[in-house]
């Protein structure tokens, strides 16, 4: 679906366009060129705490299993497919969740133990806590008397 234009009703009949898509012309095939887009289908937040890195990917409808999480250096790649549905019988009103595969690529600092990954998915979140290796974290250093 592009979401810059729409040229056509439930029923496949020409409708006028936009003043916007007029202005345009052409602007909006190039989202239909571009494909599957190899993104997280919603937000992430990814957050630094004392002891570790925490990412946090929003993943509607996904069950742990039909998740894929991947480290190979300080590469981190998830994978997962939103289902499709069965269409039947449904004439949308407003279709923006995202559906099919997608996934993220994100690149972690050094100083992380790759080892030690810990991952949930609760409530639609999938949470990756990444512990930092012992020697990023942070300490404070006593310092004596002369």
């Amino acid at each position: 679906m592009n979401p810059v234009r729409s040229n056509y009703a439930n029923g496949g009949s020409p409708v006028r366009q936009s003043l916007a898509d007029e202005f345009f012309g052409g602007f909006g095939r190039l989202f239909d060129d571009m494909g599957t887009l190899s993104s997280a289908p919603a937000g992430m937040d990814f957050y630094e705490t004392e002891d570790s890195l925490v990412l946090e990917l929003a993943v509607p409808g996904v069950k742990s299993g039909d998740i894929d999480v991947n480290i190979e250096g300080r590469q981190l790649t998830i994978r997962a497919e939103l289902p499709e549905v069965a269409e039947e019988g449904r004439r949308y009103w407003v279709r923006s969740l995202p559906r099919g595969a997608f996934s993220r690529n994100v690149r972690l600092p050094a100083g992380i133990d790759g080892e030690g990954i810990e991952a949930r998915v609760e409530a639609g979140l999938l949470v990756l806590r990444i512990p930092k290796a012992a020697e990023a974290r942070s300490r404070r250093i006593e310092i004596s008397e002369g």
